[in-house]
């Protein structure tokens, strides 16, 4: 498991997607206020909604290599013959996806925090927010990934799949800003349903794309 996790880490670094996740993240939180203007009040009263939204939009960047390159190279199939369960190394890419790109965004949204005007009450909800939340995001991006690999255009069926099931996350996350610790508990549950679920999903695509 731990070796999985590392191998996925460093391809991840190695690819460039890491590094491309976070750059647009802030590219987005760093343009939003030139296109709304210098109303930090209203740049404030939003901008907890506008971190959230460029986080999902983060997470679904490196979406195509997350199992595509792994099925096409047969390194699945190799890993299913040596009896290691496929849910087992969903679970890893999980794990593996979420440490690419949650703790490196929750330090860049005090960035971002900076640029739209965010106090620091408000700055702790959504780092806490984040924490919770960013989980469910690389549960769902892997399962997303295993249900389109081997499909042409997957990077943009991916955004249709995934953009829906997420908006849940979106709106608790985007919600506990201003919702207060009843937001923060349904992140949290939606967050652990994903997180319980994803790996299973994610298992069963990948099994169905090498029969």
């Amino acid at each position: 498991m731990l070796t999985l996790i590392a191998r996925d880490l460093r391809i991840g670094w190695a690819s460039g997607g890491i590094v491309n996740a976070l750059a647009f993240f802030l590219l987005v939180t760093i343009l939003f206020p030139f296109a709304v203007g210098p109303d930090t009040a209203l740049l404030a009263r939003i901008g907890g909604g506008v971190i959230w939204a460029a986080a999902l939009l983060a997470a679904l960047m490196p979406v195509e290599r997350l199992v595509g390159p792994d099925a096409e190279s047969s390194v699945l199939d190799q890993l299913a013959l040596r009896g290691v369960s496929l849910s087992a190394v969903a679970a890893a890419k999980i794990v593996a996806h979420w440490l690419g790109f949650g703790p490196p965004l929750m330090l860049a949204a005090v960035i971002a925090a900076g640029l739209l005007g965010l106090p620091g009450a408000t700055l702790g909800t959504v780092e806490l927010g984040l924490l919770i939340g960013t989980p469910g995001l690389a549960a769902l991006a892997v399962a997303t990934a295993a249900l389109v690999t081997g499909l042409r255009g997957a990077g943009s069926i991916a955004g249709l799949v995934m953009l829906p099931l997420a908006v849940p996350l979106l709106i608790f996350g985007a919600g506990s800003i201003d919702g207060g610790m009843g937001a923060i508990k349904l992140l949290g549950a939606v967050s652990l349903l994903l997180l319980a679920g994803a790996p299973f999903v994610a298992g069963a695509a990948m099994r169905a794309g090498m029969e």
